[in-house]
């Protein structure tokens, strides 16, 4: 089970579709990962968020979530090496 004291992140992306290509290639290879999702537009006990102040006027939604990849730090190196196959 992956947890705040053995894992590493491997990557953060705003990209729906790339993460769910790195999440494809982790699984390929059976790397065990976890996945953060981070709204943020949402509130948070530091804040009452934007949205409703503001609306989403201006903004890019595609740039709403965050994706945040986690995996075992003892499959890391691994995991970096497999990620580059879909960043090259």
């Amino acid at each position: 089970m992956l947890t705040i004291w053995n894992r590493k992140e491997l990557m953060t992306t705003y990209d729906l579709k790339q993460q769910a290509e790195i999440r494809e290639l982790l699984s390929s290879h059976q790397i065990d990962y976890t996945v953060k999702v981070v709204n943020r537009k949402s509130p948070s006990p530091l804040g009452a968020g934007s949205r409703a102040r503001t609306g989403t006027f201006g903004e890019d939604l595609n740039m709403q979530n965050a994706y945040i990849i986690y995996v075992f730090r003892k499959d890391y190196e691994r995991a970096k090496e497999i990620q580059h196959l879909i960043l090259a």
